[in-house]
């Protein structure tokens, strides 16, 4: 990057940013790279873009997954190209462009709102509705929903990190009734839900959905059994990425899910983790087994590491995407993508 790096650490702003839990990583990826612009010493759009792909790729590297963080770089990057030069000064533009960044992000905050309130249509009184895993936008629709209507849910326990345990820690303490389901019950439990409603790292050009790792078999089970698929998303983790397979996710390397000799150490270090929505401890089995036990029956941080930490749930598997842009149905979403970086 330019002279600029040694005056503005990149990486420190967008961590400071995610200390605020409104601000999730594509939201804190605006707002680092808007920084960027008016620390930057680029005299020229294209020298500007430039130290952009540079400090987005700075950003990329600080993170295990990129995912979210990369829809956040690739919008705010699409949005700078994009941009009318009409100052005669660059120096205001970049100042200008700064204030767009921020005053975007501080919008942004506001579509889970947006999307609660669309989603609240489609619930019914007395549903029973099974989610997975800790999402902010799916927490957000629950909990309104819950201020006119009856509802229930299930929760799966989202092994290893146990996110499903702080969803049902948030619902029970709002007065929802909620049950945590073993990862390998959501059959056992689909016949009694009445539709299954996930968050999403980010949702992708065929209208497939990149979410914590479980959501696509869920969705599978939930096709089995006709059951609405439905997803939550906000516009900002739209993303310019065409997956064919869990092994095109940029989370997916050699290591995950491979043969190792009993001797061989895991490659990877610590799991390659989720967006903030996910950092929490590993859960652990009851106190009622012994320690000789649990340590035999639970999964070690070597094991962990060798599996993925989000998967991809196919386009045909998913009734409904809800967004701050409206309701969409999985073959919208590449048209409204292209529309979207088309300027």
């Amino acid at each position: 990057m330019a002279t600029s790096e040694s005056k503005f650490d990149l990486r420190s702003t967008y961590r400071k940013n995610l200390e605020n839990h409104e601000i999730s990583p594509p939201l804190a990826a605006i707002l680092a790279l808007s920084e960027l612009v008016v620390n930057s010493g680029a005299g020229t759009m294209f020298e500007l873009v430039k130290e952009l792909h540079g400090g987005a790729e700075v950003l990329k590297k600080s993170t295990t997954n990129p995912i979210s963080l990369n829809a956040g770089c690739e919008l705010f990057i699409a949005f700078v190209t994009l941009f009318p030069h009409e100052s005669d000064s660059f120096a205001e533009l970049k100042s200008e462009l700064m204030k767009q960044g921020q005053k975007y992000a501080r919008e942004a905050i506001s579509y889970r709102d947006k999307i609660a309130e669309l989603m609240l249509g489609f619930i019914k009184d007395d549903s029973v509705i099974l989610t997975h895993s800790y999402s902010r936008v799916v927490m957000k629709a629950l909990l309104h929903a819950h201020k006119t209507k009856r509802i229930s849910v299930y929760v799966t326990e989202a092994r290893p990190r146990g996110l499903g345990i702080k969803t049902y820690e948030s619902l029970t303490a709002a007065g929802i009734p909620c049950t945590v389901v073993l990862d390998s019950a959501v059959a056992y439990v689909m016949d009694k839900v009445d539709f299954v409603l996930v968050g999403s790292e980010a949702v992708v050009e065929s209208g497939g959905l990149i979410n914590a790792v479980g959501s696509s078999q869920i969705a599978i089970i939930a096709k089995a059994g006709n059951k609405p698929f439905y997803a939550l998303a906000e516009s900002y983790k739209f993303h310019r990425l065409f997956p064919l397979s869990q092994y095109d996710l940029p989370t997916h390397n050699p290591s995950i899910l491979s043969f190792r000799s009993p001797q061989a150490p895991a490659a990877r270090s610590a799991p390659s983790g989720v967006s903030p929505d996910n950092q929490t401890p590993t859960i652990s089995i009851s106190s009622s087994v012994t320690p000789t036990a649990q340590s035999s029956r639970t999964m070690s941080a070597d094991q962990i590491a060798c599996n993925p930490d989000v998967d991809y749930t196919r386009p045909e598997l998913i009734s409904l995407v809800f967004s701050d842009v409206g309701t969409l149905t999985p073959e919208a979403i590449s048209q409204y993508l292209v529309a979207m970086f088309a300027g």
